[in-house]
């Protein structure tokens, strides 16, 4: 017997109708569900971290899922406003006895649920909220005396012993099909008008099994992962950032094919450790994580910032980093610690200046991540690099790009010139037919000196 007659699940980081836990629940319980998605205008307007390629994959995204349903005979309900507000306008119009959301972890997105948990019980309607986004929740790994983990081996240790719930279908096709009233006609079509061309990373469930089915194929990932000029990473984050491919398929998917040893299931790890962190340490998101580096004297040059962002600092490896950034939505991940490390470890530029450029323009951007990343280049994170370990980018590029195809894909000024002269620009400046920059900095004195000062600090 259902409990309830009309319940609404609202999509957020779940655009899937597979494998989707509150979706089933909801579903399961509920004679008819109203599947729902709300554009929050404090996310896709009043945002300085706003990212338009992750909002276009996510349009695409929602476009997709919108055809799902149909198939289903339901369709997507669009809805624009603040969550809170929309959800008390819908319980006014609507014989709603439920409303099921999958959890979130930021705190805008706490804070956001709790606000509207708050409008169901004022109107005693049941509020469901579940587990979905993560491997493991993080309440679940834990130390012995229930604090959380700071570094990631112990981390990894206690989590893998955990189960991991396998993919579950959706058989189910009890959707809500007549009109509702609120309904978003418009934002949806503005924002697929909006389009890069050269997005590197598609949107929708189909993309994303796609890319999964290719990512099988990756037997020599931990090698390969690292040469940008191979096609050698799966390019699922901005799935799972959406959820058009839940982690659990891409986690069963990898341990049946490779075993629970290979290098893509310690990645699904890390997205989790750096969530974690954020949810249990949420001052991470604007500040150091070991706070004393807050105190760092950063120089926060904007003219060398601007450079750095337009990718013409005159390190190749750096600038092609950039430019394939701010083309497509999308950096290859070591190129990613090599341009974060130039930022703040050869410019002296604070890190959330390049925290905050990668999100306005990651089409994987997720804030946990993001940040994770960023400080365990900076140094001042948890489970950190140690401040005097800093990337060399002219040795990075000798090492993973020996001959220049990435460089020469994206900086085509160096196109006609050897990968033995691009390797040397930082001891022979180059030739003024290719209209290069020389070397903004030299990385050798920056590095010494950005070392006195983490020491002063540490």
């Amino acid at each position: 017997m259902k409990t309830h007659t009309l319940a609404l699940h609202i999509f957020r980081r779940d655009l899937r109708l597979q494998d989707n836990t509150a979706l089933i629940e909801a579903l399961k319980l509920s004679e008819q569900v109203i599947p729902c998605f709300i554009f929050d205008k404090r996310q896709i307007e009043c945002n300085d971290y706003k990212s338009d390629n992750a909002i276009q994959f996510m349009a695409h995204s929602l476009q997709e899922l919108d055809a799902a349903l149909k198939e289903k005979q339901s369709r997507l309900y669009f809805f624009y406003g603040t969550a809170e507000e929309v959800l008390a306008q819908l319980i006014a119009t609507l014989p709603l006895q439920a409303v099921f959301v999958n959890r979130d972890y930021t705190p805008f997105s706490r804070v956001r649920d709790q606000k509207m948990e708050t409008v169901c019980k004022h109107n005693r309607i049941a509020f469901y909220s579940y587990a979905d986004a993560l491997l493991q929740e993080p309440e679940q790994v834990t130390k012995k005396n229930d604090e959380p983990y700071t570094l990631f081996t112990p981390f990894f240790k206690t989590a893998t012993r955990l189960p991991v719930q396998p993919p579950q279908k959706n058989r189910y096709a009890n959707y809500y099909q007549a009109s509702t009233p609120l309904e978003d006609k418009q934002t949806l079509q503005k924002l697929l008008q909006k389009t890069n061309p050269n997005l590197s990373v598609k949107g929708g469930r189909q993309e994303a099994l796609k890319l999964l089915k290719k990512a099988e194929a990756l037997t020599n990932y931990k090698k390969m992962r690292d040469f940008p000029a191979l096609d050698g990473t799966t390019r699922l984050s901005a799935h799972h950032k959406f959820g058009t491919l839940s982690i659990r398929e891409s986690y069963a998917t990898a341990l049946k094919t490779f075993g629970k040893q290979h290098q893509l299931i310690t990645e699904f790890y890390w997205r989790d450790f750096f969530t974690h962190i954020a949810f249990h340490y949420p001052r991470v998101l604007g500040g150091a994580f070991h706070a004393k580096y807050d105190a760092l004297p950063w120089r926060n040059n904007e003219k060398q910032f601007r450079l750095w962002c337009e990718g013409r600092t005159g390190f190749p490896l750096v600038d092609a980093g950039m430019r394939e950034l701010n083309t497509t939505g999308f950096m290859h991940n070591r190129v990613r610690m090599v341009t974060a490390s130039f930022l703040i470890k050869d410019l002296l530029i604070d890190w959330r200046w390049g925290e905050k450029y990668f999100a306005q323009k990651l089409v994987d951007y997720d804030p946990a991540v993001n940040n994770g990343n960023w400080q365990w280049t900076a140094s001042t994170g948890c489970d950190a690099q140690p401040y005097f370990r800093i990337f060399n980018p002219w040795l990075q590029q000798q090492k993973f790009d020996p001959d220049c195809l990435y460089i020469k894909r994206w900086v085509p000024e160096l196109a006609r010139l050897t990968a033995k002269t691009i390797h040397a620009l930082d001891k022979n400046p180059p030739p003024p037919i290719t209209h290069y920059p020389s070397p903004l900095v030299n990385h050798s004195l920056e590095s010494k000196k950005t070392k006195i000062l983490y020491k002063k600090i540490s």
